[in-house]
C-alpha cells in the first residue's frame, strides 16, 4: 500500500489557445446533432433489388469504351511481337 501512494502523479498538460485554426468552424453544428440536439442527418434511401442492378449495369456503361480503348491497345502489341517474332 505504500507503494501506491509513493506514486508519481501524471503532469497535466495545459494547452494554450492561440486563436489560430486551420478551417474556420463557426458554421458547424456540432456533429451529427444541431443545437437543439435533433439528429442532423437525412433517412438513407430504401435500398431494392433492382438498386444494386442498376449500379452495376451503370459502371459497366461507363467504362465500355475505355475497356475496349485498353483491349485494342493490348491486341495491337501482341500482334506487333507476333509479326516481329518471325
Amino acid at each position: 500500500m505504500s507503494e501506491k501512494k509513493q506514486k508519481k502523479k501524471k503532469e497535466k498538460i495545459i494547452y494554450i489557445d492561440d486563436g489560430r485554426t486551420i478551417a474556420d468552424m463557426s458554421g458547424t453544428s456540432g456533429g451529427m446533432f444541431s443545437a437543439k440536439g435533433k439528429k442532423d442527418r437525412p433517412k438513407p434511401a430504401v435500398s431494392t433489388t433492382q438498386t444494386p442492378w442498376q449500379t452495376y449495369c451503370n459502371a459497366v456503361k461507363m467504362m465500355f469504351k475505355p475497356m475496349l480503348v485498353v483491349i485494342g491497345i493490348i491486341s495491337l502489341a501482341f500482334l506487333l511481337m507476333y509479326l516481329f517474332a518471325k
